[in-house]
């Protein structure tokens, strides 16, 4: 589970994401960043009151950039083609931003909306019709987006060349998400129509990640162990990509799992503790929330799908025997309240009362909570220099600081992503598109290795064919029996 703020360290980046470029300045040299300081500081003033509107401009357009679906080039008056698409963003990074901009949009060479469709942005609806000032701020954020891109390797196009990698590499780091655990029945969240979020805005959640808000979960535990059955993990299984990672575990290549899944099932299929980091944590262990007492997950699991709130053992213990002449201050779920200005705290208050005791929490990071310290540990003192290749799998990228890592990883080391459905904001060097079980199967398949799981037919068959509109692409399917 993702956190909305989370409080570990921020990552140091050797690149900072440069800044959204102004369309309607007049394009300067790049050398003008040098220019008096006063002067920016007189425009920020006199930009205070358009703050909160910029605000939310800005998260729409980022929203616009994340759109995942498939971009299609035609050529004509408002789309590239494929061709014009890659000069341009070759274009962008030999020469900067600024010369670019005023190459291509001062000049009137291309209209700007035709140059979003160099980045691969989908013209929103809103923006249909107007004059071409009105998408010079999509335009700005796609610019600085792609600058901030890691480039692609080119030596490495296809299926064949991700085969080679896994037999010659040896500190292999994989990333994952819950798209690897979905052939278990486990939702992922995210998924439009099949995810856990989708299904509680059917239930009437206007907003799901509050069912996962910490501050919710302490102030009413109710709605989270009244939903949290559907997304409870089997102990007894795991997939062919689960068993994917167990074998580069086995050869020695494996340097870390970096897993943004809750449910558990790598330590389950047997990937050592030493091997992985649960960023957003995990089922596997739950904690009072009042007295700090930790317990294994599954002790909580039939509360959870009985859809009753699992109460601490030992808070229980201790109020069954409370030690004489002491007074015990009444906490629902061991949560801090802040107390009134002024107030006096005496037992008129109401403040002491029946004593409860503590509700046992998962250890998933909710929303509100810190990162692991250990993420930010050992990608900083040893993934980041010792990788010497990047898998991500089944995870769509959106949830920082994950979402970051990809970046930080120096620029030569190769990267491979596999999930059904491609992005756009991370330039992966191979994109298998696909199940995740069974593009794992063809890649062991490719590399000489013998993957075997029950979920995996010994004989299975797949095509792999190259995505028209994607640069080092490919789908791979399983070829129908029938």
């Amino acid at each position: 589970m993702a956190t909305a703020n989370f409080t570990s360290p921020v990552l140091v980046q050797d690149k900072v994401a440069p800044p959204t470029i102004d369309l309607t300045a007049e394009p300067v040299a790049e050398s003008a960043s040098n220019r008096s300081n006063a002067s920016k500081v007189s425009k920020r003033e006199e930009d205070e009151d358009d703050n909160d509107d910029r605000w939310e401009t800005s998260s729409l357009y980022e929203e616009i950039l994340d759109e995942v679906a498939a971009f299609e080039y035609s050529g004509g008056a408002d789309i590239c083609t494929v061709e014009e698409a890659r000069a341009y963003r070759q274009r962008l990074h030999e020469i900067g931003a600024g010369p670019f901009v005023f190459e291509n949009i001062t000049t009137g060479k291309i209209t700007a909306r035709k140059l979003c469709s160099a980045f691969q942005v989908r013209i929103p609806k809103f923006l249909d019709g107007l004059p071409d000032e009105n998408y010079y701020q999509l335009l700005g954020h796609a610019i600085s987006r792609e600058l901030n891109k890691r480039r692609r390797l080119q030596q490495y196009k296809d299926i064949d060349d991700a085969a080679q990698l896994l037999r010659e590499r040896k500190n292999i780091m994989v990333i994952t998400g819950a798209g690897i655990s979905t052939s278990l029945g486990i939702p992922d969240f995210r998924s439009k129509n099949t995810g856990f979020y989708s299904k509680l805005q059917e239930m009437g959640f206007q907003e799901p990640e509050q069912v996962f808000d910490i501050t919710n979960f302490d102030e009413d535990p109710t709605t989270f162990y009244t939903l949290a059955g559907d997304i409870l993990p089997d102990l007894e299984k795991w997939t062919p990509t689960h068993q994917f990672i167990r074998m580069l575990q086995d050869k020695d290549k494996l340097l870390t799992n970096y897993t943004q899944n809750i449910d558990n099932v790598e330590s389950h299929a047997g990937i050592r503790k030493d091997k992985i980091i649960q960023c957003h944590g995990s089922w596997a262990t739950a904690t009072c929330r009042k007295c700090g007492f930790k317990i294994p997950g599954e002790e909580i699991f039939a509360d959870i799908r009985a859809q009753k709130v699992a109460e601490c053992k030992r808070c229980i213990q201790e109020l069954q025997a409370p030690r004489s002449g002491m007074k015990r201050k009444r906490s629902s779920n061991g949560s801090k309240k802040r107390r009134h200005a002024g107030g006096d705290d005496d037992d008129s208050d109401g403040a002491y009362d029946i004593p409860q005791p503590g509700v046992m929490k998962p250890d998933i990071t909710f929303f509100g909570e810190g990162l692991p310290q250990a993420f930010f540990d050992r990608l900083r003192t040893q993934d980041r220099e010792k990788t010497d290749l990047v898998i991500v799998i089944g995870t769509s990228m959106k949830v920082a600081p994950v979402s970051e890592i990809p970046q930080i990883i120096p620029p030569d080391v190769p990267q491979i992503y596999i999930s059904r459905d491609p992005i756009h904001h991370i330039n992966f060097d191979i994109n298998l598109l696909g199940d995740c079980d069974a593009v794992v199967g063809e890649l062991c398949r490719r590399a000489g290795w013998d993957l075997k799981h029950k979920m995996l037919p010994e004989d299975q068959k797949v095509d792999v064919e190259a995505e028209k509109n994607l640069e080092h692409a490919f789908t791979v399917k399983v070829r129908s029996s029938k």
